[in-house]
């Protein structure tokens, strides 16, 4: 029996159908899809998706699973009313006892971010492909990377993903905004606060900054977090975000 999501920020819940289409949207976003299916994370990372993806009343499942089987799962996903964020949808059992190999669902919440978000506060920002940050990825390529971005995962200046924003401080990186995925008509914030600058509202600032990207003027913008992390949902609050919906992914076992 998968537990109950932990309850979601209160905001005003945006008209199903609304809601519906842009979940759809931020799914397109989110993976490479074949013919409905899950091939891969979409760009820039590419990695293998997850099994299952379940968001508005639809599913989405790896290429591997068989047709028939995508049918039977998507009859009980229809069951699901976009926006809720009360319990795991009632389906969510009866799916994994069909799917083979499937590992532990994960609870997600879905933010709209549009373009031009204000944030408190006042921050000196780094935007990819300024001077500024060339300056700044020159450094990092003779230099290495600092130790703090390391130890997040950022190995070499290639795994910044532009376009990115970042929040500076005394010539350290505080905070970055980039783009996580990119899609023909949308992208996915991603969200990183270093350790020693966490708690100061640095992390809004990076995400007001890169929802002003003009290279992303053209594209739906959307901010996603895990059920269980807290802090980014305070973010999401204290920037007024427009909340979509809850999603669950299912990784292989």
């Amino acid at each position: 029996m998968t537990d109950p999501q932990p309850t979601a920020p209160q905001r005003a819940v945006m008209p199903a159908h609304a809601a519906r289409r842009l979940l759809e949207l931020e799914a397109e976003t989110r993976f490479t899809l074949k013919d409905g299916r899950i091939a891969s994370e979409a760009p820039p990372d590419n990695a293998p998706g997850p099994l299952l993806y379940m968001a508005g009343g639809r599913i989405w499942v790896d290429e591997t699973v068989a047709p028939p089987l995508l049918d039977q799962l998507s009859r009980l996903a229809r069951h699901e009313t976009p926006g809720s964020e009360a319990l795991s949808p009632a389906s969510l059992d009866r799916c994994l006892a069909l799917l083979p190999r499937a590992g532990t669902p994960s609870g997600g919440l879905s933010y709209l971010l549009p373009h031009g978000t204000q944030a408190p506060g006042a921050a000196r920002m780094i935007a990819s492909g300024s001077a500024e940050a060339e300056n700044l990825e020159a450094r990092f390529e003779r230099e290495g990377m600092p130790r703090d971005l390391l130890d997040l995962n950022f190995r070499q200046v290639a795994d910044l993903w532009p376009p990115y924003c970042l929040v500076v401080e005394d010539g350290d990186v505080a905070a970055l905004a980039f783009t996580a995925r990119r899609g023909s008509r949308g992208a996915e914030l991603g969200l990183v606060t270093l350790p020693a600058f966490r708690g100061r509202g640095l992390a809004g600032r990076a995400v007001a900054g890169w929802s002003a990207l003009p290279e992303l003027r053209e594209l739906t913008l959307f901010y996603s977090t895990a059920t269980t992390n807290l802090a980014s949902q305070r973010v999401a609050a204290k920037l007024g975000l427009p909340f979509i919906g809850s999603t669950w992914e299912v990784a292989r076992a």
